[in-house]
């Protein structure tokens, strides 16, 4: 399962191995995640929903991504939806998280909260974001009942916290 699946590229590497479900909450990514599909010639079970109220029952899947999902979610949201992606994994089941870190140098004199421009056409869009600090990303995960198998972006400490994104890999024991 793809959570936050956007316009869809994140399924290209999965395409041969698993049954692809994505999930959004934007009619207009889904489309786009349509759109890709077809001309990436794979099929993929497109979901409109809110990743805190995920449409699947209990115990879904086996594998899930989320990436660059959680960093768009406000702090009083951020529970809700890792307690979703534990509820829908199965027993053993894995996921990949990425998340923007806060301490990526462009970000040293930015808020916790920022806004962030993306120009799309001749139009400027801003975007919110929540950036996390790894011991608050892993306090979370750890409170949805998620155990931490590692840290894949690799680096090495300290170097990696000043990394662009902290990924995680997760199970549900």
């Amino acid at each position: 399962m793809n959570i936050g699946c956007a316009h869809g590229p994140d399924f290209l590497p999965f395409i041969s191995s698993f049954e692809l479900h994505g999930v959004d909450f934007s009619r207009e990514m889904l489309r786009f995640a349509g759109d890709y599909s077809k001309k990436f010639s794979f099929e993929a079970n497109l979901v409109l929903a809110d990743v805190t109220r995920l449409p699947y029952a209990d115990d879904s899947f086996d594998r899930a991504i989320a990436v660059a999902t959680y960093h768009h979610l406000r702090k009083d949201k951020q529970a809700a939806a890792l307690n979703e992606l534990r509820r829908v994994l199965k027993t053993g089941g894995e996921a990949f998280i990425t998340v923007w870190n806060r301490w990526q140098p462009r970000f040293w004199f930015k808020g916790k909260e920022p806004a962030i421009p993306w120009r799309i056409g001749d139009e400027m869009l801003y975007r919110y974001y929540y950036l996390f600090s790894y011991p608050e990303l892993l306090k979370l995960v750890k409170q949805a009942g998620l155990r931490v198998l590692g840290f894949p972006e690799g680096g090495r400490f300290p170097a990696k916290l000043f990394s662009r994104n902290i990924c995680l890999l997760v199970i549900k024991d």
